[in-house]
């Protein structure tokens, strides 16, 4: 039995299209009129509630879909805090697309597919890395997602501030070293083989290159703190860390165990020994456990699982004997559009296009224009962005936000 999912080639081919685009095509081409030209745009419906920003993502696998297609492809810059209103309640494009609508009407599936899972993941993961702050997140949602899109998942958590990624595909994707410490089989294995589980930990810095941190699972047999300080003596001031992944049956108070473990490791002459939790965190959860000493976070379920940034695309205006004529379905705003930012206060205002730049509404300055063309015919204008440079436009405007 082969594995269910899409091929690349199935995606590149418009194979996982919903079918009532399909059927529009063979009409359209029917009647002669699949070449018309159309200049379509992409807003968000909506974002999860509780949220007041997103995090827009997964640009470069638009790119990647419509390469050679002949169409044109604005965008915001990937990475950027969006809401989805500007400062006059106007839905806010992130994209656009124009072209003859036959070149991309089997795509749409594919594309809000991309954008909107890859911003989920991105938002959520900005959204730990703020509750975190400052301190390292780690992603270890590959076990919770389909393994063909671990790296997908990796890399936009990545983007969206998380530090490290547990995936050995995703990190390769990112060009970074997989991150990640030990699971309780190995315990498990040695105290069922040897009879002390110890010597786990013992092992593992014996065998593992120098460059991973020593980071010690201290919570498989013994109370956290005992484990923990016996994990300090008999690694010898090698140890970087322990990690608490108490199964939530059991957590009790983690912020407790938490500052538990931190006071008996000081008292123990070990307080450079950071301490790392894991399993069922979120950004609703992390605060307490900054307060209460931990010093980085391993988060998998609620960045793999995140929700989606539900976005739509549709036509705002169809060129008609030369000319771009506004027209959109009831709902939505028509006409071809711009987007503008006062970076400094993080407003968008949209207007018509060609319109006189507007000044920020929020401080009277300057705002700069957004949705910019990054593909012409078919070819890109400039290679994508690396995914470090992404996280760190994420991380720079996060400072500028709350929760």
């Amino acid at each position: 039995m082969a594995f269910i999912y899409a091929l690349p080639e199935d995606i590149r081919e418009g194979r996982t299209t919903d079918v009532y685009f399909e059927r529009t095509l063979k009409v359209l081409r029917a009647e002669g009129l699949d070449g018309v030209e159309v200049y379509a745009e992409v807003t968000a419906s909506g974002i999860p509630r509780g949220y007041r920003w997103a995090i827009y993502a997964g640009l470069r696998e638009v790119l990647k879909l419509l390469e050679g297609r002949r169409v044109n492809v604005y965008s915001l810059p990937e990475a950027t805090l969006f809401k989805p209103l500007d400062a006059n309640g106007v839905k806010v494009p992130v994209m656009a697309i124009e072209g003859p609508y036959g070149e991309f009407a089997v795509f749409e599936t594919a594309l809000l597919g991309f954008l909107s899972t890859a911003s989920g993941i991105a938002t959520k993961a900005a959204r730990v890395k703020k509750a975190a702050r400052g301190r390292p997140v780690l992603s270890f949602g590959a076990r919770r997602t389909h393994p063909a899109i671990a790296p997908f998942m990796d890399y936009y958590a990545y983007v969206g501030g998380c530090d490290g990624v547990s995936c050995v595909k995703g990190a390769e994707f990112l060009g970074i070293k997989p991150s990640g410490t030990m699971p309780h089989s190995l315990m498990i294995i040695f105290r069922a083989a040897r009879g002390d589980h110890t010597q786990a930990w013992i092992a593992f810095d014996k065998h593992l290159e120098p460059g991973i941190p020593r980071i010690a699972l201290v919570d498989t047999f013994w109370d956290e703190a005992e484990e923990a300080v016996r994990a300090a003596q008999l690694l010898d001031g090698r140890l970087w860390g322990v990690r608490l992944d108490t199964p939530g049956s059991r957590r009790g108070s983690m912020a407790a165990i938490v500052r538990e473990v931190k006071w008996k490791l000081k008292a123990a002459g070990h307080g450079n020994v950071r301490i790392v939790v894991s399993g069922g965190l979120d950004e609703h959860t992390i605060p307490e456990l900054v307060e209460a000493g931990a010093e980085a976070f391993g988060v998998g379920s609620a960045i793999a699982n995140a929700p989606i940034i539900d976005y739509a695309m549709d036509i705002t205006a169809v060129k008609v004997d030369g000319r771009w004529t506004p027209i959109a379905k009831r709902g939505k705003y028509s006409g071809r559009k711009q987007v503008y930012r006062c970076w400094n206060c993080l407003v968008d205002v949209v207007t018509l296009e060609g319109a006189e730049p507007p000044k920020c509404p929020s401080c009277g300055g300057e705002m700069e224009a957004i949705l910019r063309i990054v593909m012409r015919s078919g070819k890109l204008l400039a290679k994508p962005e690396p995914p470090q440079e992404l996280r760190r436009r994420v991380l720079e405007q996060l400072e500028r936000v709350e929760l």
